[in-house]
């Protein structure tokens, strides 16, 4: 077997961790794991900002450049989530649309990945320390990824797993609506980081890291306890990979 990585722009500017991670972890299960060099950004910023015609181009690219892959991997549900979704929505050339359905078929969010192709609910880890979970909203409303990611941190080893209230709240990011939408996006912001000391936990983990950076970002500006960790990069720490 052999995957081809997705890396979408924030992972690969701000958390190239998780990228490693996902690989580490792929080696790890002797999965054959590829980049391609010459993707770029999947074309979300633009679509969900109004400017659909600009978004096109970047998409027929992926297309091109992923279509005859047998699997596609990301460590996005958000960007997962737009290509499979909201790709059809985009005047793509008729020539790639075939291949568009293939693609849409053969993609996956990573923790998907694992548990529902791979079977792999257990990867033998250990990690002594306190957890929350974080539903980022496209994971959960667009790709109905909710008990994958759990069942994967329930069977690390010597974890100790709280859900927060209101896990599945989002947390006020949502690309341009943080900045167009301020006021409304920090109090989101607090409730979410407020929910996530609440339950005691030292990590909050997550499955997409624009959520996770902007969790993040009020959690140490505010100097709260709790920490970020995408679940690449858990999964690899309780493996000590």
């Amino acid at each position: 077997m052999k995957v081809s990585l997705f890396i979408p722009c924030l992972t690969e500017h701000f958390f190239p961790s998780s990228g490693i991670s996902m690989v580490k972890i792929f080696r790890h299960l002797g999965i054959d794991a590829e980049y391609i060099e010459d993707q770029t950004c999947c074309g979300q910023p633009a679509f969900n900002s109004g400017y659909r015609h600009e978004a096109v181009p970047l998409a027929e690219k992926f297309i091109r450049l992923f279509r005859e892959k047998e699997y596609i991997i990301a460590p996005s549900g958000s960007c997962v989530s737009f290509v499979k979704n909201n790709y059809k929505e985009l005047n793509i050339s008729d020539e790639l649309k075939p291949a568009l359905k293939n693609i849409s078929d053969r993609i996956f969010e990573f923790t998907e990945f694992l548990v529902d192709v791979m079977k792999i609910e257990n990867l033998g880890g250990e990690f002594n320390h306190t957890v929350t979970y974080h539903d980022s909203c496209h994971l959960l409303r667009e790709l109905n990824i909710h008990d994958q990611p759990r069942k994967l941190i329930r069977a690390i080893k010597n974890i100790n797993f709280i859900e927060m209230n209101s896990a599945d709240t989002c947390c006020g990011f949502g690309g341009t609506f943080s900045y167009k939408f301020e006021n409304v996006s920090v109090a989101m912001t607090e409730q979410k980081c407020k929910n996530i000391e609440a339950s005691g936990a030292e990590y909050c983990v997550g499955a997409d890291s624009s959520c996770l950076m902007n969790i993040e970002g009020f959690l140490r500006k505010h100097k709260m306890n709790a920490k970020t960790i995408h679940i690449a990069d858990l999964l690899a720490e309780s493996l000590k990979l």
